[in-house]
């Protein structure tokens, strides 16, 4: 493992407030840093940075943790490639012979991987007569010498060893090749073969300026039309955008969503540098929450197919969700940006921007073009796709106005439609509070618990073993007394594995030359079990009685609960307490 004084090195150098800071726009909210959280869609902050304690926590998802934790969620690595990413923020050297431990290539050793497949792929393209026939497909795509340069595109030759000979002389392995996806593994054979074959190659590069992944285009009519690397240590699809790395400088206020590489890089090459697409997926919330931190609007530029209208809804809904404003472009005589730009020009193009639709205008037309208005059972279930359309947005305002012009629209009465759009409404409340009740008391009830699933068997025992656990992550005075042996407690006294192995984990730092650092528990306890144990010490400290006797009551409590003596649930337990005491002392004034 790597040393402990090398961890809280990295911890100490790695500023959390200034870390978060460069993925979530961060407020001040009295002592403390607020703002909304990058691991869930919100419209209010409910994400806070906790200076004093050098820890952050999501009130709304749970998420929370240390520094490291952050990146291990933000960036979803493990924890040793969390360590070496801040390290080498920081500007540390982890030493060599503690990364032994590692299993399998690094995340940096794919990303120098991909830069030497990068730079055989664009040297086949450019250089060799087996890219003879990508550079005539680049032509008739009309894509300049500048842009080749810029996307840095290549081609792989129609061979199924060439990239892995070459990689090779490089110093790469097989292994390194298949997990970094550039190579298959022959089930006859078990040898790596060439994944990308007689394709033109389009980089994906990360913000950071990182060669992370590649995307490869037939250059005929063959499937699959594209190929594209699955997730690997150095990438994950439902955190990157195409060209974000140039689109981050440009889209302040608006940003253009595309559906294919193409798209994109005709629209850069015609000026229009703020235009990026998803990566052989369809858009998740991930992506959201990207787009976000970068841009107020989004203008969306898909096909206008069924699949590109089921697509564009999904985009807006997501979008939607975290705040971001929706446009949807209308093209007529184009299939798509890259075809419009050449048939009309770069200028054409801007006009379209500039009188492209809402969101609910989209919604309303495909509406329109979907049913005959003109008959009146078509005309009512157009209505009735309206009214479920209208009934989801948040504002009145919002509701008044489309209603309005859904009603000019299929030429029905406001009132009426209004009407039903807030029965819609009201019941959809309705459902969405019954729901919420349900996994409320589910919740009470301990159900669905992943991180700690044994609570649901036992929840008077897994609530003291809450209490005792918040307790020890943050009062090194309990941890003394219970190592000293002044309080009575084992990990044979607990009942959820969870807890058990948290308590063990604690007490064994504790015991070190150093001490209990927060940090050092991300080698034994994974992102989200860190946000647990990091709830468990908001939860406490936001109590005023958490001495010892606290401390002891919840280990008579757990110990009954687990013994199946205890019929009382903590709370109740702490209550009859007080109750005796209370009771004790009206005797002794007497």
């Amino acid at each position: 493992m790597i040393p402990r004084e090398v961890v809280e090195e990295i911890v100490r150098r790695s500023d959390i407030e200034q870390v978060i800071g460069s993925y979530v726009t961060l407020k001040r909210a009295g002592s403390n840093m607020s703002g909304l959280c990058p691991f869930h869609s919100e419209r209010t902050p409910s994400f806070t940075v906790f200076k004093a304690s050098d820890s952050f926590y999501c009130f709304g998802c749970g998420a929370g943790g240390d520094v490291i934790t952050f990146i291990m969620k933000a960036e979803n690595v493990d924890y040793p490639t969390a360590l070496e990413m801040l390290a080498a923020r920081a500007g540390i050297t982890i030493p060599q012979d503690n990364r032994e431990y590692r299993k399998g290539p690094s995340r940096e050793r794919i990303r120098e991987m991909n830069t030497a497949a990068a730079r055989f792929f664009h040297h086949c393209l450019m250089h060799e007569p087996c890219g003879a026939q990508a550079r005539e497909y680049i032509a008739e795509r009309k894509l300049s010498g500048a842009t080749v340069k810029h996307f840095y595109l290549g081609y792989a030759p129609n061979d199924f060893g060439m990239l892995r000979d070459h990689l090779r002389k490089n110093g790469f392995t097989e292994e390194e090749m298949i997990v970094g996806f550039l190579c298959g593994k022959s089930e006859k054979t078990g040898r790596a073969y060439d994944y990308f074959r007689n394709r033109v190659i389009f980089p994906i590069v990360d913000t950071s300026r990182n060669i992370v992944a590649f995307g490869g285009r037939v250059m005929d009519n063959s499937k699959p039309k594209y190929l594209n690397t699955s997730d690997t240590p150095a990438f994950k699809k439902s955190k990157n955008l195409f060209a974000l790395n140039y689109a981050k400088d440009h889209c302040a206020e608006q940003l253009i969503l595309c559906e294919g590489y193409m798209d994109v890089i005709a629209l850069h090459q015609a000026g229009f540098e703020n235009a990026v697409a998803t990566l052989g997926t369809a858009i998740t919330e991930e992506h959201a929450r990207i787009i976000a931190k970068y841009t107020k609007r989004v203008i969306i530029s898909y096909d206008s197919d069924e699949a590109g209208v089921n697509a564009a809804n999904k985009a807006m809904r997501l979008l939607g969700a975290v705040g971001v404003e929706v446009r949807v472009l209308k093209m007529e005589g184009a299939k798509d940006p890259d075809e419009y730009i050449k048939k009309f020009g770069a200028a054409a193009f801007k006009s379209l921007i500039e009188q492209s639709r809402t969101g609910f205008e989209y919604k309303l037309e495909a509406v329109a073009q979907k049913y005959d208005v003109s008959q009146t059972d078509q005309k009512l279930r157009a209505v009735a796709d309206i009214v479920g359309i209208i009934s989801d947005y948040y504002s009145g305002v919002e509701r008044e106005v489309y209603v309005m012009r859904a009603a000019e629209r299929l030429k029905v009465s406001a009132d009426a439609l209004a009407g039903d759009v807030e029965k819609q409404r009201n019941k959809k409340l309705w459902e969405l509070k019954n729901a919420q009740t349900k996994e409320a008391h589910a919740s009470i009830r301990d159900f669905g618990d992943r991180i700690n699933p044994d609570a649901a068997k036992n929840p008077r025992a897994a609530a003291a073993e809450e209490t005792i656990l918040g307790l020890l992550l943050l009062f090194p005075e309990q941890r003394d007394a219970v190592l000293a042996g002044q309080v009575s407690l084992t990990s044979d006294d607990f009942f959820t594995d969870f807890s058990r192995r948290a308590f063990d984990a604690i007490m064994r730092l504790h015991g070190e030359e150093g001490g209990f650092v927060f940090s050092l528990l991300g080698a034994d306890f994974s992102a989200d079990e860190m946000g647990r144990l990091q709830s468990l010490e908001v939860n406490r400290r936001s109590l005023t009685d958490n001495g010892v006797k606290v401390l002891e009551e919840a280990i008579s409590v757990l110990r009954g609960a687990k013994e199946g003596t205890g019929e009382k649930s903590l709370g109740d337990a702490l209550a009859e307490k007080r109750k005796r005491l209370a009771a004790q002392r009206q005797k002794n004034q007497k």
